[in-house]
């Protein structure tokens, strides 16, 4: 049965970087970047913060492209901003093809975060959009058990940081 692996936290936080190591770590594996099937939509888009549609939109996208992954076979690594409702809507997506969806919610304290966003490209800093991201993820239905503190650990650590995913049953989505 294949594993689907949901890797989200506020922007800034190092979900590419994870999800990229987990998903060259895997033997027969996918990823997919929540952000790069928001920019499929060209003419119209809207930022799916402000558009439910749009984020709608976005999360049917996924969902098609991750059963047809594990419909052949093939793991699947997200990495998006995913609150727990759009993770356990998924999950019940997915329930006739795999109950193997794990959610990580990298998280970071506040200077870590704003000091990793600084590290970024101009282009791609978000600022104080990190901030407002952990004030959402706080006030939304997220279980303790889902987050994975990254705040003391730097690039050196994605190992780790990978191993705990693959390794914690605690991650494992359940209802």
């Amino acid at each position: 049965m294949q594993t689907v692996y949901i890797i989200s936290g506020p922007a800034g936080v190092g979900k590419s970087t994870t999800s990229s190591a987990l998903v060259n770590t895997l033997k027969n594996s996918a990823y997919i970047s929540g952000d790069d099937v928001s920019h499929m939509h060209v003419n119209g888009r809207q930022k799916p913060w402000e558009s439910k549609s749009e984020l709608s939109l976005i999360w049917n996208n996924i969902l098609s492209l991750t059963q047809n992954f594990v419909l052949n076979g093939i793991d699947v690594v997200i990495d998006y901003v995913t609150f727990p409702d759009e993770a356990y809507w998924l999950k019940d997506k997915l329930k006739e093809l795999t109950e193997n969806v794990i959610y990580v919610v990298l998280w970071a304290d506040h200077g870590n975060l704003l000091k990793r966003d600084q590290l970024r490209l101009p282009e791609h800093q978000m600022g104080e959009r990190c901030l407002i991201l952990i004030e959402e993820f706080k006030e939304s239905r997220l279980k303790n058990k889902y987050l994975l503190d990254t705040s003391q650990k730097n690039t050196d650590a994605i190992h780790q940081v990978i191993k705990e995913i693959m390794n914690n049953r605690q991650y494992c989505l359940t209802d």
